[in-house]
């Protein structure tokens, strides 16, 4: 009886995927996205904060597993565009997090379609962030 192949994941035709740094339009989001959670006042000074925090990086399954959200697949519109942007060697923005160190949690405050769409190439890929 033959072994079942499981299917390979496709890679991206560029090896880097990443802008360097968050466009602008980024952090207005992110904040936006943060003033659901809390405070406008505290939204506006982590957004500030993401602003001028340093690039880092994470591997794309310990976000998702620190931020405890469900992984999305490309049948969402906007992870699709996402996804169809990396396969052609488009380079998408970094993500904007935010640690939440009392309930050992991450916000993603914004790109949480472009994780989902690098995922789906490869749930290993270094994903470029700030963090706050």
């Amino acid at each position: 009886m033959k072994a079942k192949k499981t299917p390979r994941k496709t890679k991206p035709a560029n090896n880097s995927h990443w802008l360097p740094e968050p466009e602008k339009h980024d952090y207005p989001a992110a904040e936006s996205y943060l003033g659901l959670i809390y405070n406008q006042e505290l939204a506006a000074r982590l957004a500030r904060r993401l602003k001028s925090a340093r690039m880092t990086a994470f591997k794309a399954k310990d976000i998702f597993r620190a931020s405890g959200l469900p992984l999305l697949g490309t049948e969402n519109i906007h992870v699709q565009r996402d996804h169809e942007k990396l396969a052609k060697g488009e380079k998408v923005s970094p993500l904007l997090l935010v640690r939440r160190p009392k309930i050992g949690k991450v916000i993603i405050a914004d790109g949480y379609h472009r994780l989902c769409a690098i995922y789906a190439f490869d749930e290993d890929a270094v994903v470029p962030c700030k963090i706050a």
